[in-house]
């Protein structure tokens, strides 16, 4: 994101420099790593330690990290673990949970739209 004399926080919060910076176009996230807030039932912590594994591996490039890595990856894990409990314990919002079996129908969905060629 390119610094337009703002600080990151700033930049990241500020959707107008957002929108400016990428045209107003839907992001993505990575298929691979699921939202994880307001679900019923809620996620438990093997659902936030897998989404944390997941982010490192992405990030990392490592699907498992050599020995002489494997120290601090797997901390980095832990720590992204913890740090996602905290978030998700502090959101709030009015919209009712959404259905894990619905949310999962969709996604299927959305697979075989992608797919369908």
């Amino acid at each position: 994101m390119p610094n337009r004399g703002r600080s990151n926080y700033a930049q990241v919060n500020d959707l107008n420099v957002y929108y400016e910076i990428y045209g107003g176009e839907e992001e993505h996230m990575c298929r691979n790593i699921k939202p994880l807030y307001n679900f019923e039932p809620p996620v438990n912590d093997e659902e936030v330690r897998a989404a944390a594994l997941q982010y490192v591996r992405k990030i990392s490039g490592f699907n498992k990290p050599s020995k002489a890595n494997e120290v601090g990856f797997y901390a980095a894990v832990d720590e992204i673990a913890a740090v996602s409990s905290t978030l998700l314990a502090s959101l709030q919002t009015n919209a009712p949970p959404r259905n894990r079996e619905v949310e999962a129908a969709k996604a299927r969905a959305r697979a075989t739209r992608r797919f369908a060629s």
